[in-house]
């Protein structure tokens, strides 16, 4: 790494587990943990506090190409080569049930922010969605003509976006199930594609070392990089939506500043391609991992306080300078500094009141439809006694007229 000012971001811990290339990684919820997936076949839990040891998760046959750990924490969800798909609980027991999703290898795997789906995508030219309990099987899309490489659904989970290596990015619409659009402005195969945290545009990064952003309602191109000198393999948003960091097999990771269209950092870890990245849900972190066995955390620094986010960031001097098209351009809830300040910069405390409130909201109406269906049943046995009583009554009213005949 260059010569850093203390704004920069910086290598806080390194683990060594894996005995083969890291394909994956996430952070649990309230950064506890950390899951990585490896060509090894495992998993490994590593455990944010030193004292605590990791667990090293067996189960698939084969490489593990994708992890992702459930929005609360308490799952964790691995997709293999060996075409399964593993839910795990992350405890030291490291229990799991297993499905076969796919007929081919399975590349990608991402919960929807309410925890009740997963999307999987494959080699076999599918993206499937999947409820999280029982894992019973939704919908297939399948318009993809190769490989698809990632797949994820939108913050709000109202749409699909897949990357291929037929060399396109698709939206889908959840509802309907039908793919609303192709983007096909990229020169290779397609690694990695993501949400930007408002869900009005997408990130793409693959084999012609590009990274690209689309605003997914005007379905236009917004920003175009090219700061990397190889493949493109993986991106991660900051959860403020206003930076961007991808790993590639130049071996470096690079922080893109959404909201200037620059690059503003590039980090040297690993030897060799770096094959993963993830930001923490707060931003405070992002894990990397790479073909040289390692898990990386680095400390973001440079975003410590949202609302530090709007003053002048200093560029380290390892900056390689190209600049995005279209930044001012930038309408997806990064546009300009004052608009994203004012309206686009959820706290982490919101965001976690926004999802506890969407969790209560969901039990209250899971707990409403249990009480309609018991008022329901209340209903018919209270007609049910109605009924009888009035046959009693009718009864009681012929023994009467009877007796005094």
């Amino acid at each position: 790494m260059a010569a850093l000012c203390e704004e920069d971001p910086s290598l806080e811990r390194h683990f060594k587990g894996h005995r083969d290339a890291v394909t994956s990684v996430d952070f649990s919820r309230a950064k506890k943990q950390l899951v990585s997936g490896s060509m090894d076949s495992c998993l490994m839990i590593w455990n944010m506090k030193p004292q605590m040891r990791a667990y090293r998760f067996l189960g698939h046959k084969d490489a593990v190409l994708c992890v992702q750990f459930s929005p609360s924490g308490h799952l964790v969800a691995s997709g293999s080569r060996d075409k399964t798909v593993r839910l795990w609980i992350p405890s030291v027991k490291g229990e799991s049930t297993v499905f076969k999703a796919h007929t081919a290898t399975v590349r990608s795997v991402h919960f929807s922010s309410d925890g009740q789906s997963l999307v999987t995508a494959s080699d076999d030219k599918t993206i499937k969605v999947w409820t999280v309990h029982r894992q019973k099987f939704l919908f297939s899309l399948s318009q993809h003509i190769n490989w698809v490489r990632c797949a994820r659904f939108s913050p709000d989970g109202r749409l699909i976006v897949s990357s291929s290596d037929d060399k396109t990015v698709k939206l889908w619409d959840k509802t309907s199930r039908e793919c609303i659009h192709s983007f096909c402005e990229h020169g290779g195969f397609v690694n990695h594609v993501d949400f930007h945290p408002s869900g009005n545009c997408i990130a793409a990064g693959g084999t012609d070392s590009t990274v690209k952003l689309w605003d997914v309602r005007m379905n236009r191109l917004l920003q175009h990089y090219q700061v990397h000198s190889s493949v493109v393999n993986s991106l991660s948003f900051h959860p403020s939506g206003n930076y961007l960091v991808t790993a590639s097999s130049d071996s470096t990771l690079k922080i893109l500043d959404l909201l200037e269209g620059r690059l503003l950092y590039t980090l040297h870890g690993h030897q060799g391609p770096a094959t993963c990245v993830a930001f923490s849900r707060d931003g405070e972190l992002f894990a990397s991992g790479g073909s040289d066995e390692q898990v990386m955390v680095w400390k973001t620094n440079f975003d410590a306080d949202y609302g530090d986010v709007v003053k002048p960031q200093k560029y380290s001097s390892s900056v390689d300078g190209t600049h995005g098209t279209g930044q001012s351009e930038m309408d997806c809830g990064i546009h300009n500094k004052k608009t994203k300040t004012q309206d686009s910069v959820r706290t982490h405390e919101q965001q976690e009141e926004e999802t506890s409130l969407a969790n209560t909201l969901e039990h209250i109406v899971g707990q409403l439809d249990v009480l309609t269906q018991t008022v329901s049943i209340l209903e018919q046995r209270l007609t049910l006694t109605e009924d009888k009583l009035k046959e009693c009554l009718e009864t009681q009213q012929k023994i009467i007229q009877n007796k005094t005949n």
